[in-house]
């Protein structure tokens, strides 16, 4: 069984490419909440946010240019230190994660999570949510039906209860055949 515990960081964004010949990194956004950004003292740069081992660097300047952030780090002084850093992913450590409304949830928690109907019928379990930025599609992984992929909107997720662990969904017409 997979461990869906909390992972040790958040992700903010992906490293893409130096910006200029001064250290900057220009940094592809993967957060609901970029603003925070700049409120932040330092971040960590790793290749997984489940893993533990991150480098801690102390933010420079932050600003916002054609929809990245480009961060500049102390101790990266040119272009060269900073092309080394490509690829990294930039993250959060959970402690100094922004606090979320009573209605939402962080995708982490979402993960393993049983999907049920409107009638009742279990699913299976939520593997993956693929975010396409129109709507996020959840991957369930179910017994009887396979992969399942639900388009997530208003009208078809009706319940997300974190403590029971259960998210309800009424399902579009023709998703599942009725053989």
């Amino acid at each position: 069984m997979p461990d869906y515990s909390e992972p040790k960081y958040l992700l903010l964004g992906k490293i893409d490419r130096p910006h200029g010949v001064r250290g900057e990194l220009r940094v592809r956004l993967m957060t609901d909440y970029p603003e925070r950004i700049k409120s932040l003292k330092h971040v960590f740069l790793g290749t997984d946010p489940n893993k533990a081992k991150a480098t801690r660097y102390e933010i420079e300047t932050v600003r916002f240019h054609k929809g990245a952030a480009l961060l500049k780090f102390v101790g990266v002084p040119s272009r060269n230190e900073a092309e080394l850093l490509r690829g990294q992913m930039v993250m959060i450590d959970l402690a100094n994660a922004v606090p979320l409304d009573d209605d939402e949830v962080y995708l982490y928690q979402l993960i393993g999570m049983d999907v049920q109907t409107v009638e009742g019928e279990t699913l299976g379990k939520l593997r993956d949510v693929l975010e396409t930025g129109a709507n996020d599609v959840y991957i369930v992984d179910s017994p009887q039906y396979g992969e399942l992929l639900i388009p997530i909107h208003d009208d078809t997720l009706i319940e997300t209860d974190v403590d029971a662990r259960i998210i309800t969904v009424a399902l579009p017409d023709g998703l599942i055949s009725d053989e």
